[in-house]
């Protein structure tokens, strides 16, 4: 089957309290890694592209590789554009065939977020298109989003629930104390801020900035709501070690198949461990 929306994905683990992994990828490579492993697991899975990644590959060439992997593998897999402020390139990737998009108008004021966001609920809710939206800014940076420690701010529960109700969006993007990149200490995650934002927001919750996020925490989280969890810089990370290993071992290596290898199964383990993260038995079935 083609790739699909978010919507009966996050709804499906928002009722069996586990979170859909969520991995950042870039090219074919970081694909293969993150859903042949997730075929092994049993697990459903969300392709996200940021902006500049989908300009790196193509959005087209992006959307073609994502419904190869969901033609093959019969599990649950969404191409989702993550962290657009732009309404035109979302609508663009609408029109081509993405199933889920993310309007990150976080750095707005509460209106305007609300009016950005707004405008592309109408849109792709019209064309079976799942929205997330983010209320509060994650600290880092994430594509062309830089929010500095002094400019990040935690999500208000009231806010939220008039935020989801006024937008009319699919999941929220919930800032408790994460932040995009590695952290420099254990981040503390603020548990009591998420469960009174799940008391007052019914749709499915998201964890942005869960690379270097302790299991324990990250598993946390999921009881109290989160339906889905981002990964991107924990995957990067390996992925390029690996291949820098490959060349000072192989100077004189120019066969990418072999040099991306490594990086692929590097990668793999970390994808592993994140989606098992995902499950409080470990296990997707």
């Amino acid at each position: 089957m083609p790739i699909i929306s978010t919507k009966q994905m996050l709804l499906d683990a928002q009722r069996r309290k586990y979170a859909v992994p969520a991995f950042n990828i870039h090219n074919l490579e970081t694909i293969q890694a993150v859903v042949e492993i997730a075929n092994e697991l049993r697990s459903p899975v969300i392709l996200a592209a940021t902006p500049s990644t989908v300009r790196y590959a193509g959005a087209d060439y992006l959307l073609a590789i994502g419904n190869a992997a969901a033609s093959r593998y019969d599990i649950p897999i969404s191409l989702h554009l993550d962290h657009s402020e732009d309404f035109d390139y979302i609508k663009m990737c609408i029109d081509l065939g993405y199933k889920s998009v993310m309007i990150d108008a976080s750095h707005e004021s509460f209106g305007e977020n609300i009016r950005k966001v707004k405008r592309v609920v109408e849109y792709a809710h019209q064309r079976g298109v799942t929205v997330e939206a983010e209320l509060g800014c994650l600290m880092g940076q994430e594509d062309d989003i830089d929010v500095s420690q002094k400019d990040a701010m935690m999500t208000d529960p009231d806010l939220a629930k008039t935020f989801v109700e006024k937008t009319g969006i699919d999941s929220l993007a919930v800032a408790i104390g994460t932040a995009h990149g590695l952290y420099k200490s254990e981040p503390k995650l603020d548990f009591k801020r998420l469960q009174e934002i799940r008391d007052k927001v019914k749709v499915p919750l998201v964890l942005h900035g869960a690379s270097g996020v302790p299991s324990k925490s990250v598993q946390e989280s999921i009881k109290l709501g989160i339906c889905k969890v981002n990964i991107a810089t924990e995957l990067k990370i390996p992925f390029a070690n690996a291949v820098k290993h490959y060349f000072l071992s192989n100077p004189n290596a120019n066969d990418p198949r072999k040099y991306l290898t490594p990086g692929k199964n590097a990668m793999k383990q970390v994808v592993i461990r994140k989606i098992k993260m995902c499950y409080s038995d470990g296990k997707a079935e």
